[in-house]
């Protein structure tokens, strides 16, 4: 009689084709990389065959794993379905999900948009990471990137959000004792404020690529709330995203006719982590979050 795969082993593969990475499959569920390590080659002895195989994007599908992955989401579904049927109490929609998401757009559109689909499906876990740079193109341990500027990756879906804009703003109190220059190339006379352009992965959203003229004197930092910061204190005129400070009586538009940037934010998964009902919930939820507040995208 031949022997079945196990069934843990076949959502053990699944969550690896999902995040790409031991550690963070381990992380998910809460067991070490040795033991997902151990059951997959477990698996692979039952299928008779390799399912995982390394490459520059970090684990892939072997056509064994992808058979084995297409079995494994029937099982979670049909448990996902049985857990349903036999429970009133017990949502469907259960389980982790990570997300990685730039720092601003995170806090003002992600976590709100998590933080109500948690309201309505408690059993649903979230990790969020912030990074703001453009989608790895390797296997980056998270099911959803939210990612800022060009999708370039291949063995990916790239999901347009929104675009907001980039504007220049200043304090009040700067604004008084240094006054505000009246074309772009007057940038020169002021302090700016924006990205360390040396860690910077997202050029647009740096001085740099602004061209604007070099400033008098800078503040760089990682953090856009750093950046934000910074103008609020009169550390000079910042390149801000306009949902942060638009509507904020401590931020006064610079150049508000003559400088602006569009700049895209996408949803990005692989095939695998888009078939996951936790993603697609995940993804519709950013969706209605951004179509709620188009308002102060285009403020």
């Amino acid at each position: 009689m031949t022997q079945l795969p196990s069934p843990d082993d076949l959502l053990i593969l699944l969550t690896v084709a999902r995040l790409g990475r031991f550690n963070a499959v381990a992380e998910t569920l809460g067991t070490t990389h040795t033991t997902i390590s151990r059951r997959i080659l477990a698996l692979d002895r039952q299928l008779g065959g390799r399912t995982l195989e390394r490459s520059p994007h970090g684990w892939e599908l072997t056509e064994l794993g992808a058979s084995a992955v297409a079995a494994a989401e029937r099982i979670e579904e049909t448990l996902g379905s049985l857990a349903a049927a036999t429970s009133q109490d017990r949502d469907a929609l259960s389980g982790m999900v990570r997300i990685s998401t730039s720092d601003g757009f995170g806090a003002e559109f992600v976590t709100p948009a998590l933080v109500r689909l948690q309201q309505r499906h408690p059993l649903l876990n979230v990790e969020m990471l912030s990074a703001t740079r453009r989608v790895s193109q390797n296997r980056s341990g998270v099911d959803l990137e939210v990612v800022v500027g060009r999708t370039d990756v291949s063995n990916a879906q790239a999901i347009f959000l929104t675009n907001y804009f980039l504007r220049l703003y200043a304090s009040p109190a700067y604004a008084a004792e240094r006054g505000l220059p009246e074309t772009p190339d007057g940038v020169r006379q002021h302090g700016f404020v924006s990205y360390v352009e040396s860690a910077l992965q997202v050029a647009e959203l740096g001085h740099r690529s602004s061209q604007l003229p070099m400033p008098k004197s800078s503040f760089q930092a990682t953090s856009i709330f750093a950046q934000v910061e910074a103008v609020r204190r009169g550390a000079g005129i910042g390149l801000l995203p306009n949902f942060m400070v638009a509507r904020n009586p401590e931020f006064v538009p610079v150049l508000p006719e003559a400088f602006q940037r569009q700049v895209p934010i996408w949803a990005v998964a692989r095939p695998e982590s888009l078939r996951s009902a936790r993603v697609q919930a995940v993804i519709g939820a950013l969706q209605h979050e951004v179509a709620e507040r188009q308002d102060l995208l285009a403020a």
